[in-house]
């Protein structure tokens, strides 16, 4: 679940992106895995959706490198490109179930929020986005 006011906008790195709607401060909490929110799938149940599901959760997931889960944020997180000079850290941490995104710096109103997605999707490879 986001903390932080945002909006989605066209993006110089790829499609649509994240873009902060408020000044965020270094070291704040943008984004939190929120169970009964944001869901999770088993390669299992993937592979039991419709194709084009399949295909849109492909574009909006990542592989958790904590769980081996498919994570899929119900929220605009979803919009949040890579980089490899990131403005924000998704982390995982023993005390929570998935990652938890922070801001590396202080991000000013509409600039767009990027993430390095290695740090967090098991089967990422530089230049696959």
């Amino acid at each position: 679940m986001l903390y932080v006011k945002t909006k989605v906008l066209s993006s110089r790195i790829h499609g649509r992106g994240l873009f902060a709607d408020e000044p965020i401060p270094e070291g704040s909490l943008v984004w939190r895995f929120t169970p009964g929110f944001d869901l999770r799938f088993t390669e299992e149940q993937m592979r039991t959706f419709p194709e084009r599901l399949q295909s849109y959760l492909d574009s909006y997931s990542w592989h958790s490198k904590k769980s081996g889960l498919y994570c899929f944020a119900s929220d605009n997180a979803k919009y949040f490109n890579h980089s490899p000079s990131p403005n924000c850290l998704s982390a995982y941490h023993d005390e929570e179930e998935e990652v938890v995104t922070t801001t590396l710096r202080a991000i000013e109103k509409g600039e767009e929020l990027t993430e390095d997605y290695g740090a967090f999707e098991k089967y990422f490879q530089e230049g696959c986005f």
